[in-house]
């Protein structure tokens, strides 16, 4: 069963306590700090910033908005269809393409590339992680960043575990069984989504079921997929605090840089 396809058309009502704009912050200052600046859209490579799993473009749209030429990959095509329309109501001049990111092809270089909300954790092998990185190194100009987050694996286990987490939105519902496995960090959700219609005869609601799938990873797994594929680890903090992470963090963000 294929993962944001019917989810994706609600996926934003869900997601809008989620901090954007402070997940834009917190990527700024790492590219600002490790090769980046901030400028004016120039066209050039060095102010291309590729935003990989960029599902619907919202924080995509927010790094525009802040003076880089934006490139959007993502491997649902729900969820870029949404993207899209969102591009052309606004105006802006982002590039999306429908391509994942293990494999993927820039045709040309970019200063840096970020990839915020977890998509990390939809790659379920430490081979998908190091292609992945390889990917991001081939993709990069010499000295360019790549910022990521990703969700831990204390999160997983200790917060979320074994439960079930139920939301009603009135327009839309959902009820999200999970699984996780201590033995394999696969953590397991069952999604199902409930979408009100409206017509004649009254409203009725549509049921529409995913499986999302994501795995818990270490900080020296994720160190050592980078490092293999020539990378240098940078920087990392807990996403929440800005602080140091320890054994209580649930979700983390790093950068790693490609030599020059």
């Amino acid at each position: 069963m294929d993962s944001y396809t019917s989810f994706s058309y609600v996926y934003d009502t869900f997601m809008d306590q989620e901090p954007y704009d402070e997940w834009a912050d917190r990527v700024c200052d790492y590219l600002e700090k490790y090769g980046l600046p901030r400028s004016e859209k120039s066209g050039s490579e060095e102010n291309i910033v590729v935003d990989l799993g960029c599902g619907t473009g919202k924080l995509t749209q927010i790094m525009d908005d802040r003076g880089y030429d934006m490139i959007g990959i993502d491997l649902s095509p729900d969820m870029l269809s949404i993207a899209q329309e969102r591009k052309i109501e606004s105006g802006r001049d982002i590039l999306y393409t429908l391509q994942d990111m293990r494999d993927f092809e820039l045709y040309g270089a970019a200063g840096a590339m970020i990839s915020v909300g977890d998509s990390i954790n939809y790659l379920l092998e430490e081979a998908d992680l190091e292609d992945l990185f390889a990917c991001v190194e081939r993709g990069l100009l010499p000295g360019g960043v790549f910022v990521f987050d990703f969700k831990t694996i204390h999160l997983y286990r200790d917060v979320i575990g074994d439960s079930t987490i139920a939301e009603d939105r009135g327009e839309c519902a959902f009820i999200w069984d999970n699984y996780y496995d201590p033995e394999s960090c696969i953590n397991e959700y069952d999604l199902a989504v409930f979408v009100r219609e409206d017509s004649e005869d009254g409203s009725l609601y549509r049921r529409f079921d995913e499986v999302h799938r994501q795995r818990g990873y270490t900080p020296d797994q994720l160190r050592r997929a980078a490092e293999k594929a020539g990378l240098v680890w940078v920087a990392m903090q807990d996403s929440v605090t800005a602080g140091e992470i320890d054994e209580e963090t649930e979700r983390a963000m790093a950068a790693v840089r490609k030599p020059r």
